[in-house]
């Protein structure tokens, strides 16, 4: 693929973008296990609340971004073109349904909560693939990374709250964190594998170390202390904490690279040079 002779990093997302998808894709994670997982009324009520102030705290960063901030309200007018705009909308019916779930604990609200939250998951990975001009954003695989490692971030802070709590839904959340940190290093695997031939140096070079986190901190040292906290029994609450904050901090970092040090633009390439005086 060729490049223009300057390629740059975009400069219109810097970390406060980056801290949407962050926050906004752990919130949403955790959310899918808050909605579902059987806990005490008062800490069901507390994990819901937690998932929803993470996806507001997303949002508000992104928010902060805007220079001229009554000009927020702009997102909402093209529902039809743009993912940004979905997103929105999809936030909207999110604190709708888990405020409606907070107040009446009805069941069905649970599973539309979290299909909700699948559903704005998925939008932040379209906002990525949509745009076109920036290699390592608009792989078609990336909509399954950031689904997965939003799923992984939420497992990791569930379980780290679970852990807290003491009650006995730990191994029930070790079980979905193994599983989403697993899967997390197969869409990883997949995208790189075929974002690889479109990266320049320099975007390769940024993203690669971020996506060897995925497996090691995110997937290799979450799996040995669950491990070892399951044979030691003493060491079996830290070791999920633990194990947690791997699986959050591996995804973190992942998001932040992949928005501000690897969002390198294609650049304008022409296929001839124009000589003046030629048509």
């Amino acid at each position: 693929m060729s490049y223009g002779p300057r390629p740059w990093i975009q400069l219109h997302w810097d970390v406060r973008a980056a801290l949407n998808f962050i926050f906004g894709g752990t919130g949403s994670g955790f959310i899918l296990f808050a909605a579902f997982v059987p806990l005490a009324p008062r800490l069901a009520q507390g994990a819901l609340l937690l998932g929803l102030a993470l996806v507001a705290a997303g949002l508000t960063a992104v928010w902060m971004e805007i220079g001229r901030k009554l000009r927020a309200v702009h997102v909402f007018f093209n529902p039809m073109t743009s993912w940004m705009t979905r997103e929105s909308f999809v936030a909207v019916l999110l604190f709708a349904s888990g405020i409606a779930m907070l107040w009446t604990g009805a069941p069905p609200l649970a599973a539309l909560t979290a299909a909700i939250a699948i559903g704005f998951i998925y939008c932040q990975g379209r906002i990525l693939r949509a745009s076109k001009g920036i290699p390592a954003w608009r792989e078609p695989t990336i909509t399954w990374l950031i689904f997965w490692t939003a799923v992984a971030e939420g497992a990791g802070l569930f379980l780290v709250l679970t852990a807290l709590a003491g009650v006995t839904v730990p191994t029930l959340a070790g079980g979905s964190l193994v599983l989403a940190v697993v899967a997390r290093g197969v869409a990883w695997s997949v995208y790189r594998k075929r974002v690889e031939a479109d990266l320049i140096d320099k975007a390769r070079a940024a993203l690669e170390p971020a996506g060897k986190q995925l497996y090691q901190l995110g997937a290799i040292v979450p799996l040995a202390l669950l491990l070892t906290g399951g044979a030691i029994e003493n060491f079996a609450t830290a070791a999920a904490v633990l194990a947690g904050i791997a699986a959050l901090a591996a995804g973190w970092r992942f998001k932040f690279v992949l928005v501000t040090r690897a969002a390198y633009n294609q650049g304008f390439a022409l296929p001839r040079v124009p000589v003046r005086g030629r048509k």
